[in-house]
């Protein structure tokens, strides 16, 4: 696989992450109201609140994400093979992408972060015991 078709599977799983970040907490506060499980499933609810304080701390104390990075590199290993992104990756990258100076992001990840942390304590995950796992309860 080339470096420009990595770069791009980079890209795309960025966009990923970024959804999953973004989409957690409505999915949170829909599925309390429905009752749906997956909504206080400990394993997702860790995972994205984890996700969340990491992106926040890079922000906060200046650091690169490490999937910015990696795509970099490749597209600029690629660069001589490689005229421009597709144009899936193209508006990948403007969606992803924003020219602001960094406290912008580091105040946007933050309250985000908190709004996340109040959800958490707001609409606790639920661990289910061994016991009740082995039984298949709730």
């Amino acid at each position: 696989m080339s470096d420009g078709a990595l770069a791009d599977l980079v890209l795309v799983g960025h966009a990923l992450v970024v959804a999953f970040v973004v989409l957690v907490p409505g999915l949170v506060w829909v599925g309390r109201r429905r009752g749906w499980r997956l909504a206080y499933s400990f394993p997702l609810r860790v995972t994205h609140l984890l996700v969340v304080l990491f992106v926040a701390g890079q922000a906060v104390f200046g650091g690169v994400c490490p999937l910015t990075t990696l795509e970099a590199g490749l597209r600029g290993a690629a660069a001589g093979r490689l005229a421009s992104r597709g144009f899936i990756a193209e508006w990948l990258h403007r969606l992803l992408f924003y020219d602001a100076p960094g406290w912008v992001f580091a105040t946007a990840y933050v309250s985000f972060a908190v709004g996340v942390a109040w959800l958490w304590w707001r609409y606790p995950p639920r661990r289910r015991s061994i016991s009740a796992r082995r039984r298949g309860d709730s």
